[in-house]
């Protein structure tokens, strides 16, 4: 996950770079005389991680427009709170000094994911953020008798 703007310029300037290297292989391997399903084999993994990559700069870009997405019973928080800062447009500086901790811990806390957070410190996090979390208790859908189970 690209967690601020340097990672996604350098995850930008890795993308032209892969895809310059991904052009300039599958020239040489077609230069060697090989059939398209052998460059297919040769070129899918440079391609795997080329796609990769996009997804991650993709995923950065709809984080800044502010499309965040959704979470299920809290699964995902982490992201979660890195994905709003993203969206917010603050730094991990900014969130920093707004939680009043050195910029350290929250570039720590974000590349754990905030992992073992407690329920107070994300709901610090989300008022340093100015965002509030909702919560709705849904009883999951039980199945419906079927007629011979003579219930």
């Amino acid at each position: 996950m690209i967690r601020n703007e340097a990672e996604y310029q350098e995850a930008l300037s890795r993308l032209e770079q892969e895809r310059k290297r991904l052009a300039d292989h599958r020239a040489h391997l077609a230069g060697m005389g090989l059939s398209s399903g052998e460059l297919k084999r040769a070129l899918d993994p440079l391609r795997s991680f080329h796609l990769q990559l996009q997804e991650e700069v993709q995923s950065y870009e709809r984080l800044k427009r502010g499309d965040i997405g959704e979470m299920l019973n809290l699964h995902g928080l982490g992201q979660a709170l890195v994905a709003l800062r993203i969206a917010r447009g603050l730094t991990q500086r900014e969130l920093a000094a707004l939680l009043d901790v050195h910029e350290s811990q929250v570039s720590r806390d974000e590349r754990n994911e905030y992992h073992g957070i407690t329920v107070e410190r994300a709901s610090r996090i989300l008022d340093a953020l100015g965002v509030q979390l909702r919560s709705l208790f849904e009883q999951p859908i039980l199945p419906t008798p079927s007629p011979q189970s003579g219930r």
